[in-house]
C-alpha cells in the first residue's frame, strides 16, 4: 500500500498546487483566460459545481455536500478494495491517482464550495467548451488503471490448485 499512498499524496499535492499557481497566483479567478498555447492549451477559469462537464451543477448545497459524499465513498471503497485485493504496483499506482484526484476536488469543494477548473484543450478546428484540472486528468487515469489493471479473480488472485 506504500505505492497506493505515495502516489495519492503526490496527485493531491500536484493538484492543489497547480489550482493555488494558476488561479490565484496568475489571478485566473479574476482574469478569466490566459492563452499559453492557443487553441492547444488555455487557462480558462470554471467553477464546477456538478460532476463532469458540470452535470449537475443546479448548485445548491445538497449536491454539494452529496458530491463530496460520493467521492469520499468512493475512495474509502477504492482504499477498502486494494487493501483486499492482491495486486501489483500499477494497480496500486492507479488507485492512488484516483483517491488522490478525488479528494483534492473534495478540497475544493470545502474550501470553495465547486471545483476550480481552468485547463482548455482545444485542437484541430473543434472547439472544446469544457476545463479540467490535474484531480480530473488523474481520476480519469486511475479509473482506467483499475479497470485493466485488476485481476479480477474471485479467489483472491491465488493459483489454483491442481486436485489429485
Amino acid at each position: 500500500m506504500r505505492r497506493f499512498w505515495l502516489s495519492a499524496l503526490a496527485t493531491f499535492v500536484l493538484d492543489q498546487l497547480t489550482k493555488l499557481a494558476v488561479v490565484f497566483g496568475l489571478d485566473l479567478a479574476n482574469r478569466v483566460e490566459i492563452d499559453i498555447f492557443p487553441p492547444f492549451l488555455v487557462f480558462r477559469m470554471a467553477w464546477n459545481r456538478g460532476i463532469n462537464f458540470g452535470l449537475m451543477a443546479h448548485g445548491s448545497d445538497i449536491a454539494r455536500w452529496g458530491l463530496i459524499a460520493v467521492a469520499l465513498a468512493i475512495s474509502a471503497w477504492v482504499i477498502w478494495w486494494l487493501r483486499r485485493t492482491p495486486g501489483g504496483r500499477w494497480l496500486q499506482v492507479a488507485g492512488g491517482l484516483l483517491v488522490g484526484g478525488a479528494l483534492g476536488n473534495v478540497v475544493d469543494r470545502l474550501a470553495y464550495g465547486a471545483v476550480a477548473d481552468f485547463l482548455n484543450m482545444s485542437c484541430c478546428g473543434i472547439k472544446n467548451p469544457y476545463a479540467f484540472n490535474v484531480a480530473d486528468i488523474a481520476i480519469f487515469l486511475g479509473a482506467v488503471g483499475l479497470v485493466f489493471l485488476a485481476d479480477g479473480r474471485k479467489d483472491g488472485g491465488k493459483p489454483s490448485r491442481a486436485r489429485k
